[in-house]
């Protein structure tokens, strides 16, 4: 029989809904003190919104631990027998993609201060779903340095280092407003998830690829979170909303571009096949694209249906970029991932 802890059953039962966390709305006039009226307006009418989403991924979302993810019988003493690097099992573009997947999650302060600043003060939905997430996302950083450290496959010392200087550079980003925050974090959780199931895929360790299967199950529900408050959206403010996801299409970068070296090694797992520009073209942006109903929206303002045409451009040169790299890759003697079929 497999143990469980005696406080874990109740801990789930009453994290279930968001209606029995204390509330009061934090929506008023004059919240959040950053942003226009449009936000402030959006944020407030959305917020019942929120909250019947925060009750369904409360719902959905599995509650995991990781120490039950990390081999911990292989661990040494690092006093007793240091890191050498013929110790890891994982090489090349696997351990650059687990040092990209780490730093990234490493950031989660900096993340959960614009996250904070974009949806306000108080005690409503919106707050309650930026702690929530912040906390799962907590887990990813704690899951995959047990991970890389107990099994020595790269080295602590470099991991360390390079969690202080993420930290201290952080990611220093404006405030957004909440329709470009919101079209941002739905394409930039889709792409976060497809690049770590990948690199458990392409790790080819077991241990690493079912704690990455783990993270890519809570990065797909927050994708999902916020892709549909953005939906939501799109019916109150729906020529605003447009051009705000045309505006975060065509600047899109990976929360992880200030890493240093991050074009090299982005360049490398591109070449692997674990986050490339066909992913991010057919599996990120045109999934979430069509989700909305951008190509079908009618009655939009003239700003928009210009941004609309930019967006189809932009998505026939990522096409073609794509399929230029794709040509390119028979010189390529990095191993590449195979596409699940």
């Amino acid at each position: 029989m497999r143990y469980q802890h005696p406080d874990r059953a109740s801990s789930i039962r009453s994290a279930r809904r968001f209606d029995d966390i204390p509330y009061t709305s934090s929506m008023t006039e004059e919240q959040p003190a950053e942003g226009t009226a449009l936000d402030r307006r959006i944020l407030m009418e959305l917020e019942p919104e929120a909250a019947r989403l925060l009750n369904r991924h409360l719902e959905v979302a599995e509650e995991w631990f990781p120490h039950e993810y990390i081999p911990y019988r292989l661990g040494r003493d690092f006093d007793k027998e240091p890191w050498t690097p013929d110790h890891p099992r994982l090489t090349g573009v696997a351990q650059t993609a687990f040092e990209i997947g780490l730093l990234t999650e490493d950031n989660l302060p900096s993340y959960h201060r614009l996250i904070h600043g974009m949806f306000g003060s108080g005690d409503g939905a919106w707050l309650n779903w930026v702690g929530r997430w912040t906390a799962e996302e907590g887990r990813h950083a704690i899951v995959l340095r047990d991970y890389l450290t107990v099994t020595r496959n790269i080295d602590p010392v470099m991991l360390e280092r390079g969690r202080m200087t993420q930290l201290q550079t952080g990611y220093d980003h404006p405030f957004p407003d909440t329709l470009h925050g919101l079209a941002y974090v739905a394409f930039q959780e889709l792409a976060t998830r497809i690049a770590h199931r990948n690199t458990g895929r392409y790790s080819d360790d077991p241990v690493a690829d079912r704690i990455m299967v783990r993270i890519a199950a809570d990065e797909n529900l927050h994708m999902v979170f916020y892709r549909d408050m953005l939906k939501a959206a799109i019916q109150i403010e729906p020529s605003a909303a447009v051009r705000a996801i045309v505006d975060e299409v065509l600047a899109f970068q990976m929360p992880g571009a200030g890493i240093p070296n991050f074009l090299r090694k982005a360049a490398d797992v591109a070449k692997a096949g674990i986050y490339d520009l066909r992913a991010h073209r057919d599996e990120v942006l045109m999934p979430i694209l069509r989700y909305w109903g951008i190509f079908e929206l009618s009655g939009l303002d003239a700003a928009a249906e210009e941004a609309r045409k930019r967006l189809h451009e932009h998505l026939e040169k990522l096409e073609a970029s794509a399929k230029r790299f794709e040509e390119r890759l028979a010189a390529s003697t990095v191993p590449r991932l195979r596409p699940l079929r």
